[in-house]
């Protein structure tokens, strides 16, 4: 039973599916112990009990320290259920499949010519991380529906969009949603845009209102604005002056230096073709284009970002895991700061703590117009007691719009597939995505290789 006790929100329980989580877990600890107005008992799921006891030691050695707000006792669980029961609301943040898998996924595909930048979300990796998380998604689905119905279910997996479906596909009743920051980045921009362009420095991102509109990794903004300055002229005025070059917040050269990192010619480029924004980060955005910037590794490199290599992939979980251990052995300091997620801030909303508006990803309602309702859509929506309401987005261009409805089709088809254990039906979606440029041939040999690399999976739910 929740208490209000002095301005403070205490014993609410959240349900970690995935609570074993290497990166993740970390920085949604970091957020509660900031928090000081609430505090209750974090309970971590994952089908690596270990690793869910090792985030244990680590959350309540963080809660225990003085100079922590937040206070939560952290306990790993051995049952999805035993998380769930009880549950206010449930965060799920999960890695379907491992490394081998993703190896398959953004690798196999390029000796075919076709290259990823990240592989989560399109392209011939995307749909088969979808295929493999489905069938994980359909159970929680139904363990939340059993266990925990009326707790707010809050998923940062990825593919985002086909993961949240699902969840509604099998629970419709379900109070969930999905949260990306690849918005809140570029709002960033904007902010740089504003102190490139007007000279005005300091402006925060929480300071810039967008209107979000389509589908996760494929997020346009055709309204934006700062006080009382439209922000598109500006943006133009920012693109004419970067865009050839590209604008690095972090330094010039950033993106040679860091995988993850890119000059944003990609999102300047796009402006200049459609007028509108697409603020998804270069390497996301590059994937729902026909191999425009993905045609070969010298145009990836022309366009100044970099292909997602799992070797470094491999590299930056052992270099992490190495300062984890070191910090659970008392040998360094766990410095806490904000993650720039905002699960925590929306948990509080959702308790009636505050009111405030952001962007995440529901099933269409009307908010979108020209999608099918029930597909889900990235668009902004308002937070309250007990509430999440999607704000009216409008509709997007139609050139636009015929780029994005083709995504939102593949992603509903790739579910059904999924579903209905149809084989025939995740081909037709595998040679329908717009980076699959090859004969049918080619296209049916690769598919299936990339199927078998991933069947142990499918357990359950085999195609």
């Amino acid at each position: 039973m929740k208490r209000y006790v002095n301005g403070k929100i205490e014993e609410l329980q959240i349900a970690y599916l995935g609570g074993g989580s290497r990166n993740f877990a970390w920085s949604l600890m970091s957020d509660l112990a900031l928090e000081g107005k609430l505090s209750g008992i974090v309970k971590l799921y994952d089908i690596n009990y270990d690793a869910a006891c090792e985030n244990m030691h680590f959350g309540n050695k963080i809660s225990s320290r003085e100079d922590v707000e937040g206070k939560w006792k952290y306990e790993a669980v051995r049952s999805i259920e035993e998380a769930l029961v009880g549950a206010d609301f449930v965060v799920i943040s999960i890695l379907p499949g491992g490394y081998k898998e993703m190896n398959s996924d953004v690798h196999l595909p390029e000796e075919y010519g076709i290259y990823q930048s990240v592989g989560d979300s399109v392209g011939p990796a995307g749909l088969m991380r979808a295929l493999r998380t489905i069938p994980i998604y359909v159970e929680y689905a139904k363990k939340i529906k059993e266990n925990a119905p009326e707790a707010w279910v809050i998923n940062y997996t990825n593919p985002m969009t086909i993961c949240t479906r699902t969840l509604y596909e099998v629970f419709p009743e379900i109070k969930a949603f999905g949260c990306c920051h690849a918005v809140f980045e570029g709002q960033d921009i904007l902010c740089h845009a504003i102190k490139e362009v007007c000279g005005i420095e300091g402006v925060k991102r929480s300071e810039i209102r967008t209107n979000v509109l389509g589908i996760n990794h494929f997020t346009w903004i055709n309204s934006a604005s700062y006080l009382t300055i439209d922000l598109f002229p500006v943006y133009r005025e920012f693109v004419k002056r970067f865009g050839e070059e590209g604008y690095e917040p972090c330094g010039k050269g950033s993106w040679e230096n860091y995988f993850t990192a890119n000059a944003n010619r990609v999102t300047m480029d796009v402006f200049k073709r459609y007028g509108i924004m697409a603020f998804s980060g270069d390497r996301h955005l590059a994937e729902f284009f026909p191999p425009w910037y993905l045609k070969d590794k010298e145009t990836i490199r022309s366009w100044k970002f970099n292909l997602t290599s799992v070797e470094e992939r491999v590299k930056m979980t052992q270099i992490r895991d190495e300062t984890r251990k070191r910090i659970i052995n008392g040998e360094e300091e766990y410095k806490l700061k904000p993650s720039g997620e905002e699960g925590v801030r929306q948990i509080k909303a959702l308790l009636g703590l505050e009111d405030f508006v952001t962007n995440v990803n529901m099933p269409n309602l009307g908010q979108m117009e020209g999608f099918p309702i029930g597909c889900v859509v990235e668009t902004n929506a308002y937070f309250s007691k007990d509430s999440v309401k999607p704000v009216m987005a409008g509709k997007l261009p139609d050139d636009v719009n015929s780029l994005v409805i083709r995504h939102v089709y593949n992603q509903e088809s790739t579910l059904k597939a999924a579903l209905a254990k149809d084989k025939e039906m995740a081909f037709r979606t595998f040679v329908n995505d717009p980076l699959i440029n090859l004969s049918l041939k080619d296209s049916k040999e690769l598919f299936v290789k990339m199927l078998e690399n991933t069947k142990k999976y499918l357990s359950g739910c085999e195609i």
